[in-house]
């Protein structure tokens, strides 16, 4: 009769340990992103193509909450450039287009990648808006977001056609506390 008891506490002790721990994930997991207003990803195969343009329509109703803006990539060992071209276009509900071309480092001098990641894929998140100075969108309503590579292998005129080593693309926006 003792032994059961012991192993009844022992059972009720693992469930409340496993619980607890539950909990405290869910907090985690949704008290980092709580912040995002928006992110999303788009899958790339066989290589991020010159032709292949990564667009995402979102709606902002609050136009006095600062706000910063990303693009978003996950990238693996094959990506073999240092640095990386963007072309951003940003399509304001009044239809006025926002046009950026972008140069973001990828990699330190030494060669290896930057980003975030243990493994081959690293994670890299590149300031589009509000690194500068505090952003906040102008407009009420839809807006869209276009994003193509840019790159061009050293001394060529014409663009790499097929960029490999990018996995995802992705945007994000994030409201500042």
């Amino acid at each position: 009769m003792k032994k059961t008891k012991e192993a009844r506490d022992r059972n009720l002790k693992t469930m409340q340990i496993r619980a607890t721990f539950s909990i405290l994930v869910v907090f985690l997991t949704t008290s980092c992103r709580q912040n995002n207003v928006f992110e999303r990803y788009t899958s790339i195969d066989d290589g991020w193509s010159k032709h292949e343009i990564v667009s995402y329509d979102f709606t902002i109703n609050d136009t006095l909450q600062k706000q910063n803006l990303y693009i978003k990539l996950r990238t693996s060992e094959l990506y073999e450039y240092s640095n990386l071209y963007l072309i951003v276009d940003l399509k304001y509900p009044n239809g006025k287009v926002e046009k950026d071309t972008l140069e973001y480092q990828m990699a330190r001098p030494d060669g290896s990648m930057m980003g975030e990641g243990l493994m081959s894929i690293k994670e890299h998140k590149l300031w589009y808006k509000g690194h500068e100075s505090p952003f906040a969108f102008a407009e009420k309503g839809d807006y869209k977001i276009s994003i193509s590579h840019a790159m061009r292998a050293l001394d060529q005129v014409s663009g790499i056609t097929s960029l490999a080593g990018v996995l995802d693309v992705g945007f994000c926006i994030e409201n500042l506390e």
